[in-house]
């Protein structure tokens, strides 16, 4: 029977019996969508709160630096990692705890602190820095070979490509490869970004190893002997 044909009590009665019915479920229903909403409220305020608390410290720890309050610096960033680790703030904690860590020579330290960027931060760009970094540590703890590994092959360090060429050719080096540490350095000459890297240091390590810089653009002079000799063969000339 159509609903129109029913009395004013029959409506009511049909009413009771739907809510009857389905009441309970719906009720249920309107309860689960509340708490997900508070909930997601909740959880949106907590990350927001820790957030800016991990962006506070952030700022006392480069304040602390820029004091040359090392001591201060470094206990703001153990703080960052130890209360905030999921924070983006935290993978640059690890960063300044590293470069503190090789200032005062500490460089299993600094190596630990790269290592966990490396393996767990969520930004690419950064991690790529962390095992730049790393792998000079690892250089300067004369174990080229992981540095190299760290490094991975060419190619393979995006906007800082040139900069992993320069460590890979500090890398070989060490382990006494001067035609290997030449290519490498003058790979890193040719696409280097004078933002990023230097161009003048890159050159100086290329002459100490006895080579001529390759720069894009720029013929390369002739070795000292060669020109030497050549102006011994001009001026014996008739």
């Amino acid at each position: 029977m159509s609903d129109e044909y029913l009395t004013d009590d029959e409506q009511i009665e049909a009413l009771k019996g739907w809510l009857a019915t389905n009441g309970p479920g719906m009720l249920l229903a309107v309860a689960l969508g509340a708490a997900v909403v508070f909930g997601y409220r909740f959880y949106e305020s907590r990350v927001n709160g820790h957030a800016l608390a991990a962006a506070q410290l952030f700022d006392q720890m480069t304040g602390a630096l820029e004091k040359n309050d090392r001591a201060g610096a470094e206990r703001i960033a153990g703080e960052i990692t130890g209360r905030y680790p999921s924070s983006p703030y935290a993978d640059q904690a690890e960063l300044t705890l590293a470069r503190l860590a090789v200032d005062d020579g500490r460089l299993a330290a600094a190596d630990a602190e790269l290592r966990h960027v490396v393996d767990t931060s969520k930004d690419h760009e950064l991690a790529k820095i962390a095992r730049l970094r790393l792998a000079r540590v690892l250089i300067a703890e004369g174990k080229p070979d992981q540095a190299l590994a760290t490094l991975g092959a060419p190619k393979q360090g995006g906007a800082f490509e040139s900069l992993y060429d320069e460590a890979r050719g500090d890398a070989l080096v060490a382990k006494h490869d001067p035609a290997g540490a030449i290519g490498a350095y003058q790979r890193a000459l040719a696409i280097a970004d004078p933002r990023y890297g230097d161009n003048a240091l890159l050159t100086l390590k290329i002459a100490d190893l006895g080579a001529a810089p390759q720069i894009p653009g720029i013929s390369a002079p002739n070795p000292p002997k060669v020109a030497a000799a050549a102006a011994t063969t001009a001026s014996a000339a008739p």
